[in-house]
């Protein structure tokens, strides 16, 4: 990797970054208008093609997002798991009073909002979920061209995970032990598979289940303390259950730079 590939990596993730935080900090919380921050997040996934492109890459396999015959299982894959441990955390989380059963809404009016919001949910927290998955893994992992050691991977993805949340870092330490563990399983999914999109379905799975688990179980939290720690445990189950994903046989050869 010579020193001009290393100066056109910084630039394109400084770009990423930038245009990932500014949809939250210029569109959300300076403009406070939706449009805008989804413009931006939008933005941020649209400009990750030719950046990918400037690098050297064909596009999103830059960020190890090629869509390969496996892909989509993968991302369904995660998906689903993701939604069914987030419905067993807030079901444990009722069990010890860190979360609290809201009276339902009758059977019907409670389909009818499920059903309604499903098309808006799934493209509300999939662009989200993508954006921070190529920022903070995909391009670690591949556009840097970093010959990673597994371990320290895992640990740089997540830590770069949990201080990339600059709006939420204020919430404190059990904030920071949450992100930490999402990072975890999310890095690990990529490792495991050589490819992104597991930690996408986990992580879009996750984001998904925040909006739509109010029509099926919905809740209030009772204890601010604890909640992020039952999150924090689902993701570490998570975490064992994707080491039962056969890892890839060869390292990936796109990954070639200089061992970490």
């Amino acid at each position: 990797m010579t020193q001009n590939d290393r100066w056109r990596a910084a630039l394109a993730f400084a770009i990423l970054f930038v245009l990932y935080q500014a949809a939250e900090g210029i569109g959300g919380r300076l403009l406070g208008s939706f449009t805008v921050q989804a413009g931006l997040m939008v933005g941020m996934v649209v400009a990750a093609w030719p950046l990918g492109r400037w690098l050297g890459f064909r596009g999103y396999d830059a960020y190890a997002l090629e869509w390969r015959r496996s892909a989509g299982v993968l991302l369904a894959g995660g998906l689903a798991l993701a939604l069914l441990l987030k419905y067993v955390a807030v079901c444990i989380g009722m069990v010890f009073n860190v979360y609290a059963a809201l009276a339902p809404e009758s059977p019907r009016v409670a389909a009818v909002s499920f059903l309604s919001s499903i098309p808006w949910a799934l493209v509300a927290t999939f662009v989200p979920s993508i954006a921070e998955d190529i920022l903070t893994r995909g391009f670690l992992y591949r556009a840097a061209r970093i010959r990673w050691v597994p371990w320290a991977f895992v640990l740089v993805s997540s830590t770069f995970y949990v201080v990339n949340h600059i709006y939420r870092l204020g919430a404190g330490p059990a904030e920071w032990v949450m992100l930490f563990c999402f990072g975890l399983a999310y890095a690990t999914a990529v490792l495991r598979t050589g490819s992104l999109w597991l930690a996408v379905g986990l992580h879009w799975g996750w984001n998904l289940a925040n909006v739509l688990i109010g029509d099926i179980l919905p809740y209030q939290v009772l204890s601010q303390a604890w909640s992020p720690f039952l999150s924090a445990a689902a993701h570490l189950v998570m975490l064992g259950v994707l080491f039962a994903v056969p890892a890839p046989p060869e390292r990936d050869e796109l990954n070639a730079g200089p061992a970490v």
